[in-house]
């Protein structure tokens, strides 16, 4: 089969690799979970480097931006909001990568995150949108934007934990908010580093030579990038303090089991020894009393109540 009858073919059948359409004044090749035959196809087609491959479809990388002088490519990557499970609020955070080649725009969204779809969705909506910088831009603003949604939903949640936490403190809920801590510290991580690149970037061959229009755009996404950031932040604290309190008043009521749980142990101790001593075979004080088990008991009473008073003298009770 022809290699490009091949490629048609894959290109119009499958949803990996959409068919190339305008957007912005230039053509954009559109990406989602791509199989190791279309990142094949891709790197044939359109002579991508296959280090270039690689990196765009690592789902670890972190935030960067890369320039090939010699090439003129510009790399992109961000950090999108990644769910484990949308109804218990656990996310992680995954990249996706834009990729400025030989006058085509590429986009690699290796997780299939929907707010990276949604932000590209919107960005192509946008009749603002004249050229690739203003849409990559646009659709930058539009992926920190999908921050909020998550964290006004961290913060329900937080607030119904704390409601239940507060008229009585059960393992599930401690784990509940243990999770909503670890979600959060995730999408706190993730918008710094995504904020960092959006501040560097105006520094960068992307920002060199930048019109007042294009200005704009980075001071509008870098100050919701910082708002989302801050949001994001806050709720991380207040959340972290909750834990915090719990986790005291978790390991308080611990200490004051252990607390009763010594002290009876030492109770109980007292007419252990004494009638152990009445167990042996040996002639022992009162031993040939009728009512010598009596006095036994009595004698255990009175060493409990002197034990007690003396750990209460101490302050140990």
């Amino acid at each position: 089969m022809n290699l490009n009858i091949k490629i048609e073919k894959v290109l119009g059948g499958w949803l990996m690799i959409r068919p190339e359409r305008q957007v912005a004044g230039i053509k954009w090749i559109e990406t989602e979970r791509l199989t190791a035959e279309e990142r094949q196809l891709l790197q044939d087609r359109y002579a991508i480097d296959e280090d270039i491959m690689t990196y765009v479809t690592d789902k670890d990388e972190s935030a960067n931006y890369v320039h090939d002088i010699n090439e003129g490519d510009q790399l992109f990557i961000f950090l999108a909001p990644y769910p484990l499970d949308r109804k218990n609020l656990r996310y992680i955070t995954r990249p996706f990568a834009i990729l400025l080649h030989k006058g085509r725009l590429f986009t690699f969204n290796e997780s299939g995150i929907r707010e990276v779809n949604a932000a590209f969705r919107d960005a192509v909506d946008n009749p603002e949108v004249q050229n690739v910088d203003a849409f990559i831009l646009e659709a930058l603003f539009s992926l920190a934007d999908s921050y909020i949604p998550i964290s006004r939903e961290a913060s329900k949640k937080r607030n119904h934990l704390d409601k239940m936490l507060n008229q009585k403190t059960k393992n599930t809920d401690l784990i509940a908010l243990s999770h909503l801590q670890q979600t959060l510290t995730f999408l706190s991580s993730a918008t710094q580093i995504n904020l960092n690149l959006l501040n560097r970037l105006p520094r960068t061959y992307f920002g060199r030579d930048a019109d007042q229009d294009k200005k704009d755009l980075f001071e509008d996404v870098q100050i919701e990038a910082e708002q989302v950031q801050r949001m994001i932040e806050i709720e991380t604290q207040v959340v972290d303090r909750i834990d915090h309190t719990f986790n005291n008043i978790a390991n308080n009521n611990l200490n004051d089991t252990m607390k009763f749980l010594t002290i009876w142990s030492l109770t109980m101790a007292v007419p252990t020894i004494i009638t152990g001593f009445y167990g042996m075979n040996v002639a022992l004080p009162l031993s040939k009393m009728a009512d010598a088990w009596i006095i036994v008991i009595l004698i255990s009473i009175t060493l409990i109540v002197w034990l007690l008073v003396m750990l209460r003298m101490r302050h140990k009770i």
